[in-house]
């Protein structure tokens, strides 16, 4: 018996429609169907996969319903159908520390997190890959609506890895083979906003089989292959946890302390329980007792947590601009090759100073328009990146602690934390 030269992926079951397709696709890929299947050509030397389904065991507390055991027994259901082995991934302790605690910590700051990303970020790239490699597996796939292209090449001079050579013309030149993370097709689906903490190592070893479907083809896929849970709704709410009331989930944490409501003159024209479960643009939540004009809606575009208030106005309004960032501009380009600020800064009326930046194909061009989303399935919005700043042409509000996400196109660039 010749052998086995198969690539082994561990699928991150989660009990779902997407990733129970996406195991089913993965098992029956040959050479002769990939590119049928995943609508792009058959990688060099593929074979076959070794599939093997994981079901990744995440922290949960007491006071919400315990769901997990319903989706393990869910995915061992798929598993069993498509005859792949099925194991379980320990991912308590890094979604304990990694995402609630720094979600709750967050709030207590002030910022207003991304749980989801961290859960990315920390759980389904972090502990599960590592579960993955030490078990052997040359990669891991997730049922996430995006798509990974690793189909070009850049020119380097030097320090970077891994390098090929390419013959043109007898002449032969290093190149540096690069991987693009790509929107998913289905737009109303897409998932690359959680994903932008995804670098280079990460995408070389990931797959992600339904990124290039549309939902309903996902489904009649599920229904082809007779998946057990075919007909299950799509899951809801914070990634692991489901759907919750943040406020609530919060004070089991966070002691709640009534505060004023002001106006942008700073008068007080209502009260709320607590500014650190306000979220920028909100406009729900706190109670208003003096008279305003009750046809137009309030929105939460301010909040001081030492003082405890929030500030709310029927305009959504930027009032969250950064101290001195005009003069952090001036001094970054004064410094550099250009000497003055790009003349597009003139007309931004919006900037904002990110961190834990992570720009997968390296550096953004701080002279090409790029856009942006601030929320997931937000509207795409004009911006240029300088530096650390991301600057939006029109006025924009953006909570401390959210990510912004750049595209170029369908492609993620990545992004950063609003600081």
């Amino acid at each position: 018996m010749g052998k086995n030269l198969n690539k082994t992926v561990f699928v991150g079951m989660s009990g779902g429609v997407d990733s129970s397709v996406s195991a089913a696709l993965l098992k029956e890929a040959i050479p002769k169907n990939y590119k049928k299947l995943f609508g792009r050509p058959t990688p060099k030397g593929f074979s076959g996969y070794n599939v093997v389904g994981v079901f990744i065991h995440t922290w949960q507390p007491d006071f919400i319903e315990c769901t997990w055991r319903d989706e393990r027994r869910d995915a061992m259901r798929v598993c069993a159908h498509l005859n792949i082995p099925f194991l379980e991934c320990d991912g308590v302790e890094a979604y304990k520390k990694g995402v609630a605690d720094y979600m709750i910590n967050e709030y207590k700051n002030g910022n207003t997190p991304n749980p989801d990303v961290m859960c990315n970020r920390e759980v389904k790239f972090g502990v599960f890959w590592q579960f993955a490699k030490k078990h052997g597996a040359d990669f891991i796939a997730t049922g996430h609506y995006a798509r990974v292209n690793s189909n070009n090449f850049r020119e380097v001079t030097g320090g970077g890895v891994p390098f090929s050579a390419t013959a043109e013309n007898g002449v032969k030149e290093l190149r540096e083979n690069i991987f693009e993370l790509k929107q998913g097709v289905d737009e109303s689906k897409d998932q690359s906003y959680f994903l932008w903490t995804l670098n280079q190592d990460d995408l070389s070893h990931t797959l992600f089989p339904v990124g290039h479907l549309e939902k309903k083809e996902v489904r009649k896929l599920a229904e082809k292959y007779k998946i057990p849970v075919a007909t299950k709704k799509d899951s809801q709410g914070v990634c692991f946890l489901g759907p919750l009331d943040m406020k609530d989930f919060l004070k089991h944490y966070i002691e709640s302390k009534e505060g004023n409501v002001l106006d942008k003159d700073g008068v007080v024209i209502g009260h709320h329980d607590g500014a650190v479960f306000f979220t920028l643009g909100e406009r729900h939540g706190f109670t208003i007792t003096k008279n305003t004009d009750s046809s137009k809606a309030l929105y939460v575009v301010s909040k001081d947590i030492d003082k405890n208030t929030i500030t709310v106005s029927t305009k959504i309004e930027s009032y969250m601009k950064h101290k001195d960032l005009d003069t952090k501009l001036e001094s970054d380009f004064s410094s550099g090759p250009r000497g003055s600020l790009p003349a597009h800064s003139e007309k931004s009326l919006s900037s904002f100073c990110l961190k834990q930046i992570n720009w997968i194909n390296g550096n953004t061009k701080q002279d090409k328009k790029y856009t942006a989303q601030i929320r997931y399935h937000g509207e795409q919005l004009d911006c240029y990146i300088i530096n650390d700043v991301v600057s939006f042409e029109n006025e924009t509000i953006v909570s401390s602690g959210q990510s912004i996400v750049v595209y170029d196109g369908d492609i993620c660039m990545g992004g950063g934390v609003v600081v």
